[in-house]
């Protein structure tokens, strides 16, 4: 996938994304009556055959294929009728085959300690990306990536912001070619591979520490909800709290906190924006269906 994205300049990389998300806008607001491909090409200003050609470039799925795999949104009805979550999940196409790489990851965290002290003392290195879901904001230290975020074109600034309040007292530093290696591993499907784990370093408190490990078990194609967690961590009543924490995950898509949904099935909210959730979990599913072809 990264390879795809890196043939093409960044604008135009940003702009693929930018339409994907407006068709995703379009096709959640007129999901009622299931808007075929003329309609929703024509809802960004694409004709049905550009529209394809944008949907394969950025999925490697036509829109139909992608609508077929896309989001437990479609669940609901399934839920209301009793249905269990696990079972809508597979019923909607967000099961992955056993053939299927997941991101593989080790992860250590931070002491409270150095946790207290906003991260004096660490060195983060950071870079913007391209990536399937608009520009990415990867962050590593010494021991491995610490920081994933997103934004849209010409929102860099605020993203880098939105990180950097969160350890105000580390030093940044921009290095393109330090964090070139670890954004292929990040986006690349074909190097997801469990011999080589993806090293990661979670800096939070300690409970927010046990809820982000219990995201990362979290197969890739599936999906829990925030009283599985808080169940999960031994204190169902902490649904609300784990909430809290699944927000303040500082390594989305790695740290899969875009699985977690509502009890009802809905997506509820994501730190960086709901539509690019609904596209973390399409974008997921495509991949499982493209494998498994």
């Amino acid at each position: 996938m990264l390879d795809r994205l890196a043939g093409l300049p960044g604008s135009q990389a940003a702009t693929d994304y930018a339409l994907v998300q407006r068709a995703l806008r379009f096709i959640t607001e007129a999901s009622r009556h299931q808007p075929g491909i003329d309609e929703i090409a024509a809802s960004i200003g694409l004709s049905p055959g550009d529209l394809t050609a944008l949907f394969r470039r950025w999925c490697g799925l036509t829109p139909k294929a992608f609508l077929q795999a896309v989001t437990l949104d479609n669940a609901k009805r399934l839920l209301d009728e009793g249905m269990p979550l696990l079972d809508c999940s597979l019923e909607v196409g967000m099961s992955g085959p056993s053939r299927l790489h997941d991101l593989f990851v080790t992860h250590e965290a931070m002491s409270p300690g150095e946790y207290k002290n906003g991260g004096a003392g660490l060195r983060i290195t950071y870079d913007f990306v391209p990536s399937p879901f608009g520009i990415a904001l990867p962050m590593i230290n010494d021991r491995g990536l610490c920081g994933l975020a997103f934004c849209d074109e010409g929102g860099e600034a605020a993203a880098f912001e939105d990180m950097r309040r969160r350890w105000p007292n580390a030093t940044y530093e921009r290095d393109a070619a330090r964090i070139a290696p670890f954004a292929r591993r990040i986006f690349a499907e074909e190097a997801w591979q469990p011999d080589q784990p993806l090293n990661v370093f979670l800096i939070g408190t300690d409970f927010e520490i046990r809820v982000w490990q219990t995201l990362l078990r979290i197969p890739m194609g599936r999906a829990t909800t925030y009283s599985s967690i808080a169940a999960e961590l031994d204190n169902p009543k902490a649904a609300r709290a784990v909430g809290a924490a699944v927000g303040r995950n500082p390594i989305s898509f790695v740290v899969p906190c875009h699985r977690v949904v509502g009890k009802s099935g809905a997506l509820t909210g994501y730190h960086w924006g709901l539509t690019r959730k609904r596209a973390m979990l399409g974008w997921e599913a495509a991949q499982a269906i493209r494998q498994d072809c």
